[in-house]
């Protein structure tokens, strides 16, 4: 079965936000199938794209764009929560824009082999980067207690220890369509339900096996450090989990914080706000859902950065985040 092409969501939107010109110096967080880079460039802008997953930068490398003098395309391989340090690497101390597009890309997601999805059956891999603990060394060798928590947290599943028992029971697991077969059994699915069950548990388990959260909370902190004044953070987010962490970055990073409690000691004076007033959550029109139906859960939030120096511990996460 042939793949479909990437389609990347919300594109007019993030270019209407990141608005770049001609010798503009914009990060792509998650180059993936270069969909935004592609509108960058296109505009002008030189664009340093980051990416953990090998297969995607091995496609970027044929792109003209890198062999040009000096290039306008930079490939990374690296994880965007290295952003920082990747730029510091090639000389780059600012940029005018970042965009990340969080999560799986629709490449990884229709490579059978790769793991990430039980539309057919592969290894249970989802490992972004190829490398480290893949979903089977999770769920064949972690306690019960643990399964659960990660079902729970990441997947927002009630029924997970049920599930966790279930995948327990019926070790050790080393396909996607086995855990899908073991989570709708737990659960008592019925074919022809309007959303399968094994959803929420393919979210949890990848997002543990390649610490999404943790990325996204050092990811954001990074943008924060590395943009120039007026430049523009753009995050396409899939899930409430995701959004939540981004919502909540941009309102503090805008100074909205909580007044405090009066049975509290008065706090100092507040900083100065190092993004102004974030944008209202952006979906996408009923036309883009009709052509694109992997866009219907997504939201973009973006915001411009101010003057203010960046903010010193901003790096987030963990379970409880």
């Amino acid at each position: 079965m042939t793949a479909a092409p990437h389609i990347p969501v919300l594109l007019d939107e993030v270019i209407a936000a990141l608005h770049p010109a001609p010798g503009d110096m914009i990060v792509d967080a998650t180059f993936g199938a270069g969909g935004y880079t592609r509108r960058l460039l296109g505009a002008g802008a030189t664009v340093h794209a980051f990416d953990r997953d090998p297969d995607a930068i091995a496609a970027g490398r044929a792109w003209g764009e890198v062999s040009e003098v000096p290039p306008r395309l930079v490939l990374h391989p690296r994880r965007f929560s290295e952003l920082a340090e990747g730029l510091a690497d090639v000389g780059v101390a600012t940029v005018q824009g970042v965009v990340f597009d969080i999560g799986v890309s629709s490449m990884q997601l229709d490579q059978a082999a790769r793991g990430f999805a039980f539309s057919s059956d592969g290894p249970l891999d989802m490992r972004m980067s190829q490398a480290g603990e893949s979903a089977a060394d999770f769920l064949n060798g972690a306690a019960e207690e643990a399964i659960a928590d990660v079902l729970y947290h990441y997947g927002e599943e009630r029924q997970s220890r049920r599930i966790a028992r279930a995948v327990v029971a019926a070790r050790p697991l080393t396909t996607t369509g086995e855990f899908a077969h073991v989570v709708r059994k737990a659960l008592g699915y019925r074919p022809g339900a309007p959303k399968d069950p094994a959803t929420r548990s393919f979210q949890a388990v990848r997002i543990h096996v390649n610490g999404e959260l943790d990325e996204l909370h050092a990811g954001l902190a990074a943008a924060e450090r590395v943009l120039a004044p007026g430049g523009c953070l753009a995050v396409v987010s899939f899930h409430s989990l995701e959004d939540r962490i981004v919502k909540q970055f941009l309102r503090e990073a805008a100074g909205a914080v909580p007044a405090g409690s009066r049975h509290l000691p008065v706090r100092g004076p507040a900083a100065a706000p190092v993004f102004e007033k974030p944008s209202a959550a952006i979906r996408p029109s009923a036309e883009e859902q009709a052509r694109n139906p992997r866009a219907r859960s997504a939201t973009l939030r973006w915001a411009v950065r101010t003057a203010a120096p960046a903010r010193e511990g901003r790096v987030m996460g963990g379970m409880a985040a």
